[in-house]
């Protein structure tokens, strides 16, 4: 039986991807040696650094204000190493919060500066996104969280403000055409969602905002650092930053506006049944529903874990909403092909006719 695999991450990665890098595990290359027992200075491994970090500019069109950063410790790292290098003291730095991960970049930027939340849905169980928050003109950067995993909302606007954006886009990275590049300051994603394998960190970073903050920052943790040494500074996480490469190259090859289309095509259809079926519901607004990760409720709860039993009897994986949430997520990222959905609303309907 073909296993459909909806979870949110580590999640789903084409099945090309897949096979290049179990080969490249026993022979990377022909050289008869492993990927994973290869010098990370090898002229082999610092192509794929190379080309990976070239393939990021070419899918977001970089200038060359922009460097191209693989580094470890995944998003959650990048919560505090934001702030180290972007805040100086006296400075504020601005966040809307907007769901869990937010909220731990947050507690994290308080550390190092002053931060200004300028709108939140927690009230609500983040099940929005804010709407009419003004951001001052002076913050240092004003961070965003583009895709929200773990509640499944998505910000399809990116507001036009004065100070540099920083957006974590962990979820929702290469899933559609990046507009108005000169507005971001820092993009950051782990790779685990959308981009590859657990391990590694991309971080696109402008380099005119480094070296401002008036503090000392140990090298590990300096932007600058990784900059210099083309993210080789220490030993990279060499199989993660391979299997990124390939799926960078998978993405350039399938091209950005293309995938949105498809993207577009498989949560329109999940959404469209859960908004029919008598036995499911929407958990968050309509207008700011993810395309990446679709959330919603049994209106049974008697039936909650009877529908998660039945999905993977049938096939359908990982359906089980994050721990704190509950009901279910179908995370639907760029490797999920249309059938997979479609095998999903099948059987959502097939559960209706039984139970309804």
């Amino acid at each position: 039986m073909k296993k459909w695999n909806f979870f949110s991450g580590p999640a789903i990665l084409p099945a090309t991807v897949l096979q290049q890098a179990a080969t490249a595990v026993i022979d990377f290359n022909g050289m008869g040696l492993s990927l994973l027992e290869i010098s990370h200075r090898s002229k082999a491994f610092e192509t794929v650094m190379n080309e990976a970090r070239q393939l990021v500019r070419q899918l977001l069109q970089l200038t060359d204000d922009y460097e191209v950063l693989f580094l470890t410790g995944g998003a959650s790292t990048q919560f505090a190493l934001i702030p180290y290098n972007l805040l100086p003291h006296n400075a504020t730095a601005a966040y809307l919060e907007t769901g869990q991960w937010a909220s731990n970049a947050i507690k994290e930027a308080a550390l190092f500066g002053k931060v200004q939340v300028v709108a939140s849905s927690a009230d609500t169980l983040y099940n929005h996104i804010p709407k009419n928050y003004n951001v001052p003109a002076d913050a240092a950067y004003f961070h965003i969280t583009t895709n929200n995993t773990v509640f499944g909302t998505q910000m399809h606007d990116i507001p036009t403000i004065s100070c540099p954006i920083v957006a974590d886009m962990s979820s929702d990275i290469f899933s559609r055409p990046l507009t108005n590049l000169s507005s971001y300051g820092v993009i950051y994603a782990g790779a685990q969602k959308n981009m590859g394998a657990a391990g590694t960190t991309l971080v696109v970073v402008r380099k005119d905002l480094l070296n401002k903050t008036g503090r000392q920052i140990p090298s590990m943790f300096n932007y600058q650092t990784h900059i210099e040494h083309h993210s080789m500074f220490n030993t990279p996480p060499v199989f993660a930053v391979y299997v990124a490469y390939l799926t960078l190259q998978w993405i350039a090859e399938q091209g950005l506006e293309n995938l949105a289309q498809k993207n577009t095509q498989k949560s329109q259809l999940l959404y469209h049944e859960i908004d029919r079926n008598t036995l499911f519901k929407g958990s968050v607004a309509i207008e700011d529903r993810s395309q990446m990760n679709v959330t919603f409720v049994c209106t049974r709860p008697e039936l909650e874990s009877e529908f998660l039993t039945f999905a993977e009897q049938n096939g359908c994986v990982g359906l089980k909403g994050y721990r704190k949430v509950g009901g279910y997520r179908a995370s639907i990222y760029n490797a999920m092909e249309l059938e997979g959905v479609q095998t999903l609303v099948q059987l959502m309907q097939e559960f209706e006719q039984r139970w309804a």
